[in-house]
This record gives C-alpha cells, structure tokens and sequence, in this order.
C-alpha cells in the first residue's frame, strides 16, 4: 500500500443514488488522464463492479505466495473485488466484523503496484466497512454522491459527518440524475428536485464536483460492462466525468504526492 498515492472514498448515505456508477466511470477518467489507476469494489454485500467493468463470470484473482492476491485488470484499471471471490448467487450473510475484516484483506492483501489514485467503491450507508477503511489507510478524502430529493440530501449529510468524525476531509459532492432530458423533444426536467447538490456543498463549504444527467445510455452502458467513459469517450456525460477528474486531481495535487500511509505517525517528546 506504500507504492498508492492517493486513496480515495466514493460514498452514499443510502443506496440506489449511482454511487457505483460514478466509480467506475471516475476511475476510468482519471485513467484517460495518464494516471495509474486501481478500482476496489468495497460493497461486500452487494458487489456490482464486475457486471459494470465486463469482467466475465468465474473469473478469480491468481495467487502469490499463498497469502497474496493479483488484481485483475479491467479496461487498464487493476480491480479487486468479493464479486471476484464468490458466485453471482452467493450472499454474503456475515455480521459487520466479518464485512470489515473482509475489506481490511482485499485492501492489504492485494498486490497493486504503483497506483497515483486507487478509487473505493463504499457500500451505503455509515457501518462497519466505513470505519475499517478509515483504520486501515490514510484517506486522501472522500467523495459523496446523492440524488436532489430531500431523502437522498439528509443521508448524504450522515455520510459527511462521519467522515469528519473519522478525520477524513470532504473532496466534493456529486449530484447524480440532477436531470432528465426527454429524448423525442428535448423538454429538460428536474425529477428528484433542483440544486440539492448545490445547497448540500455550500452548507458544508466543499466543492460541487459534478451534476450528472439522469441518462438512460448510462444505465445501458453499465449493465453491458462498458462504462460511458470508455464506450463514448466524446459524449457530453464523459466530459463531465473529465472534468470531475480533473478538479480532484487540482485538489490532492494541493495536498502533495507523498504515499499512502497505513498507520499513523508516531512522535515522542520529553514534555
């Protein structure tokens, strides 16, 4: 983990807001802009970064030494995930502390290389799996997707609060199906509610980083493992993956390049 520059948390106070979505497709984006990048799956419960990246049914991670694990690559990107260790139909009933203790060992257990950014794919919500990965590794930050609606905004606001509980600073909000645009006549509409994203960033004084369509070829492209950035690296929607790239690659570059640090320092005085 010494050899990763920048880790950063993709986050949702409540599922079904496209937080995956928007992982994949950063991780995608911060590739296109010459980084080395790696994608952890960390939804122990309901991994979906297989089906999204096309990685095909049965494929399992090689191992080295008997203790390690190899990503697998996926598009450029070097991913690891429990879709990767167990069947499409297997489900996960474990207690919270097997869910963290199964993030702490994908995360310290696989052999990712040099990376600039590895993106973590949260599971919702504020739990077990949350807290272990702000033990486990030094955060460069963490970015919080959610809908407009008012639901959406209050469980973002738990998502924020925890992590500043845990040290972790806020890189942006990322407001997702913000709106629909109707593909016969154009007419533009805000379904789940205007400027939630907006108001929520400016309460808590950190960036807007995007405010992303409501787009069904999106949807498409995901379920067909070809994320927008790579299946239409032209398209507006990609731009604005781009562009969310590239304010928080300005961040973190702020912040400096030192790597990763999986336990804190340690300072002994005479006082």
């Amino acid at each position: 983990m010494n050899e990763i520059k920048h880790i950063i948390a993709i986050a949702s106070g409540k599922g079904g807001v496209g937080k995956s979505t928007t992982a994949a497709n950063l991780a995608l984006a911060l590739q296109a802009r010459g980084a080395q990048v790696g994608l952890l799956d960390a939804d122990i419960y309901g991994p979906s970064q297989q089906l999204m990246l096309g990685v095909a049914e049965g494929v399992r991670p090689e191992q080295q030494g008997g203790q390690f694990l190899l990503p697998i690559k996926a598009h450029g990107l070097r991913t690891m995930s429990m879709g990767y260790l167990v069947t499409e139909k297997t489900p996960m009933v474990w207690r919270g502390p097997m869910a963290g203790g199964a993030l702490a060992q994908m995360l310290e257990q696989t052999l990712w290389g040099p990376l600039d950014y590895l993106i973590i794919d949260m599971p919702p919500g504020t739990g077990d799996v949350q807290l272990t990965l702000s033990q486990k590794a030094s955060l460069a930050g963490a970015i919080i997707v959610t809908t407009p609606q008012d639901i959406a905004l209050l469980d973002a606001q738990k998502g924020i609060e925890m992590f500043r509980k845990v040290d972790v600073p806020i890189l942006g909000i990322v407001e997702n199906m913000a709106i629909h645009v109707c593909s016969n006549c154009g007419h533009q509409e805000h379904i789940f509610g205007e400027n939630g994203g907006e108001q929520i960033a400016a309460e808590y004084g950190v960036p807007l980083l995007a405010s992303l369509p409501l787009d069904r070829g999106i949807r498409e492209q995901m379920d067909a493992g070809q994320p927008t950035v790579m299946a239409q690296p032209n398209s507006p929607v990609t731009a604005l993956y781009l562009q969310m790239a590239d304010k928080i690659r300005a961040v973190l570059v702020q912040e400096g390049d030192d790597g990763v640090r999986q336990f804190p320092n340690i300072q002994i005085s005479d006082d």
